[in-house]
């Protein structure tokens, strides 16, 4: 069966972003970026892609993508309809229409949407992109964290998961450290 994975990067103080969705003030690393580069290539929007010579290189984990409304409209501002056109895509949202056939709308129960993907016959594992109340949301899916955490305090944000309390058990199982003082983690549902 395939998995929900959350891949995710976070600050000490874990958010996913500031509160107008910033995410420049990331510590990167040439050494960090080039292994994102190698890993999860699929990770990165089809446009970043491009710029950075991945145009055309297979996806290695993940084929289908989950993201959140507020996720998905920075990318209009590039601008694209299709963020990760080397994706399946999902929106998840009642109140936005999207005028693109390589991006589905999905305004229902996103649980619902992510138990369908993962009984798919066939497929990688399914990316779950962001939002943080999407993430707390679809927490009792989550099969995997991917966390990237960076040595910085954001102060206020978008958390990781905005929802209700709910403590769900992840087990560290891996972590790499990286030059600019980031970590990835990578823990499993307990």
């Amino acid at each position: 069966m395939r998995k929900l994975v959350y891949y995710i990067g976070v600050s000490l103080d874990g958010y996913i972003a500031g509160p107008d969705a910033e995410v420049d003030f990331y510590p990167v690393s040439d050494q960090m970026a080039g292994w994102i580069n190698e890993r999860y290539p699929e990770t990165l929007p089809t446009h970043i892609r491009k710029l950075v010579g991945l145009d055309g290189v297979p996806n290695k984990v993940f084929d289908t993508l989950v993201m959140g409304r507020g996720t998905y409209e920075p990318a209009l501002d590039v601008p694209t309809t299709s963020p990760y056109s080397h994706l399946r895509q999902y929106v998840v949202t009642s109140t936005l229409t999207i005028d693109d056939p390589t991006v589905r709308v999905a305004a229902g129960d996103p649980i619902a949407l992510v138990r369908r993907l993962k009984a798919e016959d066939t497929g990688m594992d399914i990316y779950l992109c962001g939002g943080g109340r999407l993430a707390a949301a679809l927490l009792p899916e989550i099969d995997e964290i991917i966390l990237k955490s960076y040595p910085v305090v954001a102060g206020t944000g978008i958390p990781m998961f905005s929802g209700q309390f709910d403590p769900t058990l992840f087990t560290p199982t891996r972590r790499e450290s990286f030059d600019n003082g980031a970590q990835v983690t990578w823990l499993t549902r307990t």
